[in-house]
């Protein structure tokens, strides 16, 4: 029985880039695993554990063998018309080929002749030596450093003084343990051994000489006073987090961001959590600018009240436990005072001089060498703006969605946000209310980027909603007008998700607006033709027939109401709703293939078939059966889809089963009479039509 034992890899390197820290870790581990099972070393039962500090990528293998069995293995030589003689000895072809494989004559008797396409052809069976632990180690590390997503490449020069490598930092330790026993490998100029390096300034013991694979973790725990998993060292610091903040009471809980703790958990071997706090007339500075500068320049993580006011206390994660903390942590107080202070200056100053005097200026501001300023654009988005408030309300609406618009851009020369650019349109608001304008109009200067990402919430009021879908549509208008289309992967201007912006709001606040309207005004505001608009739409029905499948409904599904490109897209939730429950019912398929069939009949008539049939030409039952049960069933689901019950007019078609599958059972369309043939065209085109308002249901024909 072969046996197997755990097997640990350990690179010791320089500070590693803390936002790619999580990713190096597990893409390390991960290649390294997968390597080792792809060469028989490691079997589906074993598993790999992932160890990624500031200094440092290990990964540690369960169920690793010394030697991965041997398999069998076949070479297909070469025809046996080219390789046998007609006596059937070798040809010279045949040991040419033998001798590059270190073979002679002596192996005929052992060559396998089996079929091969059309003829046969001679086959070598042999049996390959399985890889040992040492070269199948190299190979997987190999594969593992190269594959790793490292953000910048450095490349410096080895001690010989000579050899230079290339990796994301300088490397200065390997470790290679199989069991108990050193692994013979190297890499990047290092030979693999069993000691390391714990925490710079707290390790028990330096180095840190590695047992056996197995007691790595605990070694670097207790010797090296590192804790070595990623995941292990997060969840402690999650865990001293939420210790401390409990220690302030009243509902104090820390600012809740993934980002951060990942970061912080890539900046710290081994954590202690202490409380910090600051003067607390920084309060009157908007809690945001607060917030990012704690997060952002210092990595602290603010505390926050029960109501989520920011308190003028926080929370720093040092990397070291000193008995007495005080001056860690009046280190840090001193440290974040002065970016405290100039949050504060900046506020003050940027509230000396109103929003609407800013708006001049941003015609300096270039937004684009083919699109002109910033204050051009703030021009157009405005006009947009003023016609998507007409579209919605009075006069009233059209006056504060104006005067948003126009400011909406003013506080990019602000202080603050020239400092903390995710602050636009956050300080805008502020600056607004300062300045006494209306709290809708404030709020819609802020809301107008939302949504900003997957999963974001809406502007909050009706004049946000109106510049919000104006600065998106005049973004996707005047991108695509000058020909900055995304491509594949490419998307340096973020159409996708400007395009997911305005569909969300439309969809989800069901707006009473119609898409080919919206997008003719941009193009129009911005001087570009309908193509361009055109343009702008199809690409934006892509992105929701992306959505839509996300959201879990079937390509056939989205495919029948998409197709239609349905104009007001607060409606598409229930046409969807509509189709499933029509798909459902038993007349469904016979239907969706009849209307299937129906569309490939008009697509063959030149012109356009009007839906018009006279009673007069009407000559076979089953023609005037489906006639009459259309002049039954159109008004239904007429009525039905005018009043937006999708679901009744759909389900009101199933009537039409039967007088058309006898329709196409008995009556000939294409007939020589040429007012027949109308006829019967004009009649297929109102079922067409009847059957095609809430979705194309030729897509839902297998």
């Amino acid at each position: 029985m072969t046996t197997s034992n755990s097997l640990l890899i350990e690179l010791f390197v320089e500070e590693l880039p803390p936002k790619a820290l999580k990713k190096l870790g597990e893409a390390f581990a991960n290649t390294l695993i997968d390597s080792l099972k792809t060469q028989g070393l490691a079997d589906e039962n074993s598993v790999v554990t992932a160890f990624a500090s500031p200094r440092r990528l290990a990964a540690q293998v369960t169920q690793v063998v010394a030697q991965a069995a041997d398999k069998p293995a076949s070479q297909k030589l070469m025809p046996v018309g080219v390789a046998l003689d007609a006596g059937g000895q070798a040809t010279p072809a045949l040991l040419k080929r033998l001798g590059a494989m270190g073979l002679d004559a002596g192996v005929l008797p052992q060559l396998r002749r089996a079929p091969d396409g059309k003829g046969e052809a001679l086959f070598f069976d042999s049996v390959a030596t399985g890889a040992t632990l040492v070269v199948g180690l190299q190979k997987a590390l190999d594969e593992a450093l190269a594959k790793l997503p490292i953000p910048k490449v450095m490349t410096y020069q080895l001690q010989d003084g000579w050899s230079t490598v290339n990796f994301v930092r300088p490397a200065h330790g390997l470790v290679a343990l199989y069991g108990d026993e050193v692994v013979a490998i190297s890499t990047l100029g290092l030979n693999a051994g069993r000691d390391t390096r714990g925490h710079r300034f707290e390790a028990a013991v330096d180095p840190v000489s590695i047992k056996d694979a197995d007691s790595y973790a605990a070694q670097m725990a207790t010797e090296g006073a590192v804790i070595a998993s990623f995941a292990e060292r997060r969840a402690e610091i999650e865990r001293q987090l939420l210790a401390a903040a409990a220690k302030v009471g009243g509902g104090v809980k820390p600012i809740d961001d993934d980002a951060l703790l990942d970061e912080v958990t890539a900046l710290v071997e081994r954590p202690n959590v202490l409380l910090c706090q600051f003067e607390a007339e920084y309060l009157d500075v908007p809690q945001e600018c607060l917030i990012l500068t704690m997060k952002a320049n210092q990595k602290y993580f603010p505390l926050l009240d029960a109501a989520g006011k920011l308190t003028n206390q926080f929370l720093i994660v040092s990397n070291i436990s000193p008995a007495d903390p005080s001056a860690v942590i009046g280190g840090n107080e001193r440290v974040v005072r002065p970016r405290l202070a100039d949050a504060k200056f900046f506020f003050d100053q940027d509230r000396k001089k109103p929003l609407a005097a800013r708006v001049e200026a941003l015609d300096k501001v270039v937004y684009h060498n083919k699109l002109g300023s910033q204050g051009t654009r703030g021009q157009k988005v405005q006009l947009i703006a003023a016609a998507i408030a007409s579209m919605l309300g009075g006069q009233e609406l059209e006056a504060r969605a104006t005067q948003a618009a126009t400011l909406a851009k003013a506080d990019l020369l602000t202080d603050m946000v020239g400092e903390f650019p995710e602050l636009q349109g956050i300080m805008g608001r502020y600056y607004a209310l300062h300045d006494g304008l209306a709290g809708e109009v404030a709020d819609a200067i802020e809301d107008h980027y939302k949504p900003r990402f997957a999963g974001d919430v809406l502007p909050r009021n009706v004049v946000g909603l109106c510049v919000a879908l104006a600065d998106k549509l005049e973004t996707l208008v005047g991108l695509f007008g000058i020909g900055q289309v995304p491509t594949g992967d490419k998307d340096p201007f973020a159409l996708r998700r400007h395009a997911l912006g305005v569909i969300r709001i439309l969809m989800e606040r069901d707006l009473p607006l119609q898409l080919d309207a919206l997008l003719a005004v941009a193009a129009g505001v911005r001087g570009f033709t309908e193509e361009v608009a055109s343009q702008v739409a199809g690409f934006m029905f892509e992105r929701l027939s992306g959505q839509l499948r996300e959201q879990g409904y079937s390509a056939q599904e989205v495919d029948a109401v998409v197709s239609q490109r349905p104009q007001r897209l607060g409606d598409i939730p229930k046409r969807l709703a509509a189709v499933r429950e029509f798909a459902a019912l038993p007349e469904a398929a016979s239907l969706a293939a009849a209307n299937k069939r129906v569309g490939n009949i008009l697509k063959k008539v030149e012109g356009a078939v009007e839906p018009v049939t006279s009673p007069y030409l009407l000559q076979e039952a089953a023609e005037i059966a489906l006639n009459a049960a259309l002049a039954e069933v159109e008004p239904v689901a007429d009525a039905a889809f005018d009043s937006g019950d999708y679901a009744a007019s759909l389900k009101s078609l199933a009537a039409l089963k039967g007088p058309v599958d006898d329709f196409f059972d008995g009556v000939m369309v294409n007939v020589e009479d040429v007012s027949l043939r109308n006829n019967r065209l004009g009649l297929l085109a109102r079922l067409h039509r009847a059957m095609n308002r809430v979705a194309d249901l030729s897509r839902l024909a297998a």
